[in-house]
Parts: structure tokens; C-alpha cells; sequence
């Protein structure tokens, strides 16, 4: 390759990932609209340069070589993230101050949301802006820049930063313990259990049973149970003074505060602590250089009383 261009042109190497991914010239053409043998000439342009084959070519069939398939790989992830950081660029978001921020909807609704206000009269050059997903999301795909996950530290991946960890422990309206006393798990029994419904086991330690696990005690039936598919409308029964729920500890703590939710079981033993998990806070690479992701993170920290990075 002439050495006083070390990267082949854009184009051929568009060309190369067009038809390495649909094995095929011509459907490689359909995409990029070109013809099946302009897609063919990019290629051998390129194979020129390089020096190396890329394809076999066969009488029905194009396989890529070895070296090929390498090359694809390289090349496939680099124009994908060339796709990425373009999209981010043109939608505006540094010129808007735009910052885009996803967590589940339970964090969003029970801790982040009542806070914002805090946020946005410190920063009012910021507009925040929220989407609350239980799905895990892809940060550069989806051009988010910020997402606080609760996780393990493995899956946090490098540079994530711990807010805080969480606890289990019953909760329930102050106004339900009016018709009986609930001052040890036994207790239980008489009053309704609110349950987070989780069929594919991803949260087990929202499960009734589980606490009871960790507690060392059989499990308590309750006079009743009622059922929710999202762990907000479970706190907003509990509130409501439907039932005894699983409060996660911070995330049910401004309720706690308000009066609202009341922690009947005083004793720490009666608070199970999910050990190998805590809130942590990841910012794409993208928004990594901008300051609006460092003075939210910094906020987070603040607000999760975290002392701020040194």
C-alpha cells in the first residue's frame, strides 16, 4: 500500500463492510446505491492496496478470507462508531445543553425525579433530560449520556462510580398500624403483603421469600397479597396503606422522612442488605468530555451524600 497513505479510502472501506456483511456485491450496491460491479471494483481497489485478498469468490457463493473476517471486524466496529459519534454531533446536544439521562423507572420515579428541581436551580443551563427504561440500553447506540444502574461492580465496567448500596426492609403506611402491632416479623402474618412481580427471577431480592431467607424464618403467608408488575405502584399501595412492602433503602427514604412510609421493625436484623449490589453511575464516552455529565455526576454524588472525586 502506498506508504504515504496509511488508510484506505472512506468509501472503500464502506464498500468492504457493505459487502462483507451481506456476503454479496450486490445487495452491498442496493444499500449503498451503487451498482453490484461499482461495490466490486471498491473492493479489488482495496484488496490492491492492501495487498491482501479479501474475498473468495465463488461461482454463487463470496466468502471472506481469513484476513478478511479480521479486517471485518476492525472495520465494522470503527464505522460503527463513526455512525455514533456523528448522530450524537448532529443532534445538537452541546450546543443545547442537552443531557440525556436513563435509569430504571423506579429509581426515576422514587429518588432521582424529586430531586431534580434541586438540580435544575443549580444548573439552569442544563435541560435534563429523562428516560426511564427497565431494559438494559446501550449508551452510544441510544446517545445517552448518563445511566445509573443498579448492578454488580463487574457489570458496572470501568469508571463507573458507586452512589450507594441498598437494603430491604418492611414498610408500610403509618396509618395501617392503627388495626394491629407489627413489631416482629411473626407479625406479619396479619396484615396484606404487597409483592413486586419478577416471573424471570432478575430481581430475587425484592422477593418476600427471600427475605424471609436471609432472616432465617419460615416463610409468613400475610392475610392477603396483592401483586405489581413495577416496583413504583407497589410503594404507591404501600402509601396508601394497602399492605406491608419490601422498602429499598435509600430509594424509599424521602417517603420514610415525609411520613409517608414508616419502618415498623426497628431492629437492624429485620434490614437484609443486598451485599453484592449498589447504584452506580456510567457516562458514555461521548458525553465524557462535556461538562454538563461532570456537573451531574458530581450532583449525584452530592445528593447520594458521596463524597466528591478528589
Amino acid at each position: 500500500m502506498n506508504k504515504r497513505r496509511d488508510l484506505p479510502n472512506l468509501d472503500l472501506l464502506r464498500g468492504f463492510e457493505a459487502a462483507a456483511r451481506h456476503l454479496s456485491f450486490t445487495k452491498a450496491g442496493a444499500e449503498l446505491f451503487l451498482t453490484q460491479s461499482a461495490i466490486s471494483r471498491q473492493v479489488q481497489a482495496l484488496e490492491a492496496q492492501l495487498g491482501v485478498p479479501l474475498f473468495q469468490r465463488r461461482t454463487r457463493a463470496l466468502l471472506l478470507t481469513d484476513a478478511g473476517q479480521r479486517y471485518f471486524r476492525v472495520v465494522g466496529e470503527t464505522l460503527a462508531r463513526l455512525r455514533e459519534a456523528t448522530a450524537w454531533l448532529t443532534a445538537g446536544q452541546q450546543a443545547t445543553g442537552t443531557l440525556t439521562v436513563t435509569s430504571t423507572v423506579s429509581f426515576a420515579s422514587l429518588w432521582l425525579v424529586p430531586r431534580l428541581a434541586d438540580f435544575q436551580r443549580r444548573h439552569p443551563d442544563i435541560t435534563v433530560r429523562i428516560v426511564a427504561d427497565n431494559a438494559l440500553q446501550d449508551l452510544q447506540r441510544e446517545r445517552l449520556d448518563v445511566a445509573v444502574r443498579y448492578t454488580t461492580r463487574p457489570r458496572a465496567g470501568a469508571g463507573a462510580v458507586k452512589l450507594f448500596g441498598e437494603r430491604m426492609v418492611p414498610v408500610c403506611s403509618p396509618r395501617l398500624l392503627a388495626h394491629a402491632p407489627l413489631e416482629r416479623p411473626a407479625d406479619l402474618d396479619k396484615f396484606v403483603l404487597l409483592h413486586f412481580d419478577d416471573p424471570e427471577g432478575q430481581s430475587p431480592w425484592l422477593s418476600w421469600n427471600v427475605w424471609f431467607e436471609v432472616m432465617q424464618m419460615p416463610p409468613v403467608k400475610g392475610s392477603g397479597t396483592l401483586h405489581f408488575s413495577h416496583y413504583d405502584q407497589l410503594v404507591r399501595a404501600a402509601i396508601d396503606g394497602q399492605g406491608v412492602a419490601l422498602g429499598r433503602v435509600p430509594l424509599v427514604e424521602e417517603q420514610i422522612r415525609a411520613g409517608a412510609l414508616t419502618t415498623p421493625l426497628k431492629a437492624r436484623r429485620y434490614a437484609a442488605p443486598a451485599a453484592d449490589r449498589a447504584y452506580w453511575v456510567m457516562v458514555s464516552p461521548l458525553a465524557a468530555a462535556r461538562s454538563e455529565a461532570a456537573r451531574f455526576v458530581a450532583w449525584l454524588r452530592e445528593q447520594a451524600g458521596t463524597p466528591p472525586l478528589r
